[in-house]
């Protein structure tokens, strides 16, 4: 879905918490995409890392949790924004067009 947009660049995965700390550090992308269940460190944890250690990259928890029940925990871990995998065909895209605008008007701004 994501890389079906031509504007856009997937530039890495990660296959549990740890590299996807290690990745966002090294490929420092605009957007990082996370679940909140990952292995080794949950997805809160490497939302709080990235928010602290790379702030320019924002972070997007999409997670099988219902967005009332850990939308308020995914806010206060630093991440920018959450959609519940079951209306990913319908928000991820507005969510992520929504960050990509959030750091454009920001570049803008300085």
């Amino acid at each position: 879905m994501l890389a079906a947009r031509p504007d856009w660049e997937v530039c890495g995965e990660a296959v549990d918490g740890r590299e996807a700390i290690e990745k966002t550090k090294l490929l420092r992308p605009d957007i990082l995409l996370l679940d909140i269940t990952t292995p080794y460190i949950s997805g809160l944890d490497v939302a709080r890392a990235v928010s602290r250690d790379i702030p320019a990259t924002q972070v997007l928890i999409l997670s099988q949790y219902e967005e009332s029940e850990m939308r308020p925990h995914a806010l206060e871990a630093g991440a920018r924004g959450y959609v519940s995998k079951s209306e990913a065909g319908r928000q991820l895209l507005i969510a992520i067009d929504a960050l990509v605008a959030r750091k454009s008007h920001a570049s803008q701004s300085r």
